[in-house]
């Protein structure tokens, strides 16, 4: 229908900034998926230690004009304890995660990182005396029953059950993790603990990295994964996450945990042919299900 010329002029569309960042969710679940796919490709040729201090390295250049902005309100008796955090929040899990990308399929890795949330209730519990409800508690068990699927699989990839549990423990230490940060750096800007903690992790790797550093050259290919691996996927996709928890809620953005998953097994089956087999298919179900209630439980 045509407007008429006394029709009063158009309003801008609110819903429009709502569907852009609805979008950029939906890039964020791409970009975090992707992660699982550049340490499939690099880490058998940097090791997990050597490829997880390139990532971390280049994620704390992208992120570090949030720390320069806010350094007044990092002095340096803050330091260590930033240095712990990153450590058990980065490093250890990012060397798991690498770890487990050179024995098992991508897919298995994103799968296993959805088991944060879970965690996250369950390092509650035991130590820092949070309750959980019975729906909560059914969901625990239910995603842990997606662990044991996921860890029986046959997959092209040896070492399953090792790479799974890798995977598992390295969720457990994000949990860990976040309880800390909520209890120690609260009321710092998100961006600014992100750099800090990315950026102390580095440089207690680097010794680390120098004495595991490949002997042989790395082929280009793997240097790309792991420049993608660090400035996309841990530099700008904190960026991304902090700006969208700032338009939506965190409440709204923790549904990435949905997409990295699913853009983790379909960028390994897109990219590197690793078909997903029917145990992924069952354990993502459990184990994702179980988060949704989980989240509904709060």
């Amino acid at each position: 229908m045509s407007s008429t010329a006394g029709s009063l002029p158009a309003t801008p569309s609110l819903e429009a900034p709502e569907r852009l960042a609805s979008l950029e969710l939906l890039l964020l679940g791409a970009i975090w998926g992707a992660s699982f796919l550049f340490m499939r490709v690099a880490a058998s040729d940097f090791g997990p230690v050597a490829l997880v201090e390139v990532r971390l390295a280049l994620g704390a250049l992208v992120l570090l004009p949030f720390l320069w902005r806010a350094r007044a309100r990092f002095p340096l008796r803050l330091w260590p304890k930033l240095a712990l955090i990153g450590a058990i929040n980065a490093a250890v899990p990012f060397i798991l995660f690498a770890w487990a990308a050179e024995r098992a399929p991508a897919g298995i890795g994103a799968i296993s990182n959805a088991l944060t949330v879970l965690f996250t209730a369950l390092v509650g519990l035991l130590f820092f005396g949070e309750r959980i409800g019975g729906r909560r508690a059914l969901a625990l068990v239910v995603g842990f029953a997606g662990v044991v699927v996921l860890a029986s699989g046959r997959t092209a990839g040896s070492g399953i059950g090792m790479a799974v549990a890798a995977g598992a423990t390295a969720a457990f230490l994000y949990a860990v993790g976040l309880h800390l940060v909520r209890r120690h750096l609260t009321g710092l800007p998100s961006g600014a603990v992100a750099a800090a903690t990315v950026g102390a992790s580095a440089l207690l790797l680097l010794p680390f990295a120098v004495a595991a550093w490949p002997s042989q050259p790395v082929p280009l290919q793997s240097w790309v994964s792991a420049a993608l691996l660090g400035v996309l996927c841990t530099g700008l996709g904190f960026v991304m996450y902090y700006r969208l928890i700032a338009r939506l809620g965190a409440g709204r953005v923790s549904t990435v945990t949905y997409l990295i998953p699913v853009f983790g097994v379909a960028w390994a089956w897109m990219l590197l042919g690793e078909t997903p087999t029917w145990s992924m298919g069952v354990s993502a179900l459990l184990i994702l299900g179980s988060v949704a209630a989980s989240q509904k439980a709060r």
